[in-house]
């Protein structure tokens, strides 16, 4: 764009917008971009990276060995996804998958053991799945998507104990809470009262 000598800021603005990065160029500094951390129990929402031939790299950090973990993704249904999920000792040395023409399968979660405390990374890859159902509508560029962490017990997330221990508690405080309450004694005092009642008309 040829720049003149503008009259006001706002007629520079006006006259010559910023300039946009390209999308592949977008992608592949997404690519290059160094891995992000993921904390146990700690979601990542709104995550989002190319919808075709994307990928990104996540370092677990909060591992303790040698428990068990399970890493899963959720993504809305709006965005026809396929995910690949699985474990990299190196991001460096992780091949680019996307430039070859592979079926990714749709593991959503994966689970495993730590075993040491070496850094631990996960490989996210996505590939689109289905076609647009309606004409001249542009496909989706970018996937969205949350991703989490959580350490198991017994096979279960540690943090659905918790929510399961308090749901017992609840059950048990509420059947025994009209053994303790004034209301179940003043219940059975009305009930009494009018049974009285009664035996006194009746006589």
């Amino acid at each position: 764009c040829h720049r003149r000598r503008p009259r006001s800021p706002r007629h520079a603005a006006a006259a010559c917008p910023p300039d946009r990065p390209p999308p592949a160029l977008l992608r592949a500094l997404e690519a290059e971009e160094p891995a992000r951390a993921l904390s146990v129990g700690d979601e990542l929402v709104g995550e989002t990276m190319p919808l075709r031939h994307g990928r990104r790299v996540y370092r677990l950090a909060g591992l303790r060995p040698p428990a068990w973990y399970e890493v899963k993704i959720s993504y809305p249904a709006s965005i026809p996804s396929s995910f690949s999920i699985r474990l990299v000792s190196d991001p460096d040395a992780v091949e680019d998958q996307g430039s070859k023409n592979r079926r990714l399968l749709n593991t959503e979660k994966i689970i495993f053991k730590a075993e040491s405390t070496k850094p631990v990374y996960v490989l996210v890859m996505v590939e689109p799945e289905g076609v647009v159902a309606k004409p001249n509508v542009k496909e989706r560029e970018l996937a969205l998507f949350n991703i989490v962490c959580d350490e198991l017990l017994l096979g279960i997330p540690r943090f659905a104990w918790w929510v399961g221990i308090a749901a017992v508690i609840c059950l048990v405080l509420a059947s025994l809470a009209p053994y303790f309450l004034p209301i179940h004694k003043l219940l059975n005092y009305e009930t009494a009262k009018s049974g009285n009642a009664d035996a006194a008309k009746l006589s």
